[in-house]
């Protein structure tokens, strides 16, 4: 092939892409087509109040409500009444940690973490130690992959709860959900896990998994936003523990979370459910972890890059890489219109600090904030991988600090 025809090859190739290219999934997806369609008919033909089951439309919107719950449990390996609708992940954590903290603080104050949670946790907990809780921040592993040993040192009779995110949402690591949750249950202690990230792309069992609280969100399987769930165990026909609820009023959704239940939402979450599982069966969460290593790997070959979070369990999708002698600040600048990236969690981005994840690792506040998280999708294609890492090599050699 001719240096001409290459040229104009790769002038078609990226002709046909959409700028910015959106490598940014663990901040949110796109809803999917699928699922917007069947959240429509709840918007303006079946919009009942799901709670008001004396006419039509509300009872309509109930079955809806109760089929969704239905089909979300099967995927989870849980029973529907052991499963609750929220606003997302956030009110979940909030309504787990805090129910769990008033309903257990007669028995013991004392609760346990990883210093590198997702802040919709951490704050809560911080929040908490002002009503007499103590909480252990435990630091991660050198991959970062959570520490059982020093969780085990940390236990003592008085704690009421240990709470890690199944996977991290800023280096992708999959923690030891399993051995935690048995650990655990040996000393009588309640265990939380924030599946936020892992629905989806990991198998998740709550039939062989004794987790006794699991928070979700949509919005990050290419669902709606605004919508989420909490499981909360069952065990001799009773929960585990009766969590306070934390928004009152109205009863609904067994009294742990009042309000008017958000149908069109909650159906579009179960659709998203439902393909999400279908990718994991069929091998499609494979195809999208090829495209990961291909840019990993291309990255590498930039002599600056190191990727942070080599833990043997990964996310499939989830790359972070950070550029030494970079200037970090500038470097996001330039690929701003470009391709869509993070620096670290959504939720936390617009905060100029570098991200505690990556200092927990041990990174400096320079080579932290010199920092991008990748984090692809199901519709993401080889030529975007491959325009990407040409435009990240471009900008990195501009923004290398010599």
């Amino acid at each position: 092939m001719s240096l001409i025809t290459a040229l104009e090859s790769k002038s078609t190739t990226e002709a046909s892409l959409r700028f910015p290219i959106y490598l940014d999934h663990n901040a949110t997806t796109p809803c999917d087509e699928a699922v917007l369609q069947a959240m429509l008919p709840y918007f303006c033909n079946d919009f009942g109040n799901a709670a008001s089951m004396y006419g039509l439309h509300g009872w309509n919107a109930h079955k809806a409500v109760e089929q969704a719950r239905e089909k979300i449990a099967d995927a989870l390996g849980a029973q529907p009444e052991n499963f609750i609708f929220t606003s997302g992940a956030t009110e979940s954590n909030n309504l787990g940690i805090r129910g769990v903290f008033r309903a257990c603080n007669h028995k013991g104050k004392h609760i346990i973490t990883s210093s590198i949670e997702h802040p919709a946790t951490l704050a809560t907990l911080r929040d908490l130690e002002h009503e007499g809780a103590r909480v252990s921040y435990l630091e991660p592993l050198p991959d970062g992959s959570f520490d059982i040993d020093a969780m085990k040192a940390a236990i003592t009779p008085e704690t009421i709860l240990i709470t890690v995110m199944y996977a991290n949402n800023e280096i992708g690591t999959i923690n030891p959900i399993d051995d935690i949750a048995f650990i655990a249950k040996q000393h009588d202690i309640l265990f939380m896990s924030d599946a936020t990230q892992a629905l989806g792309k990991v198998d998740i069992n709550l039939t062989t998994c004794p987790i006794d609280i699991l928070t979700c969100s949509a919005h990050k399987i290419y669902g709606p936003k605004g919508v989420g769930g909490l499981y909360l165990r069952h065990q001799h026909g009773n929960r585990v523990v009766d969590i306070r609820p934390q928004i009152t009023g109205g009863g609904s959704e067994q009294g742990l979370r009042g309000g008017t239940l958000n149908v069109p939402g909650i159906v579009g979450f179960a659709k998203a459910v439902e393909l999400a599982q279908r990718e994991l069966s069929n091998g499609a969460i494979d195809k999208v972890e090829q495209l990961r290593d291909k840019l990993e790997d291309g990255l590498l070959e930039l002599q600056q890059v190191q990727v942070n979070g080599m833990s043997e369990e990964r996310l499939p999708h989830v790359c972070n890489v950070s550029f030494q002698d970079t200037d970090g600040k500038k470097m996001l600048s330039l690929l701003k219109k470009s391709i869509s990236v993070s620096t670290g969690s959504a939720c936390s981005s617009s905060n100029l600090s570098p991200s505690h994840v990556l200092t927990a690792l041990g990174l400096s506040d320079e080579l932290a904030q010199a920092t991008i998280r990748f984090s692809l999708g199901r519709h993401t294609t080889e030529a975007e991988i491959d325009f990407a890492l040409n435009k990240v090599r471009e900008v990195a050699a501009l923004t290398l600090r010599v």
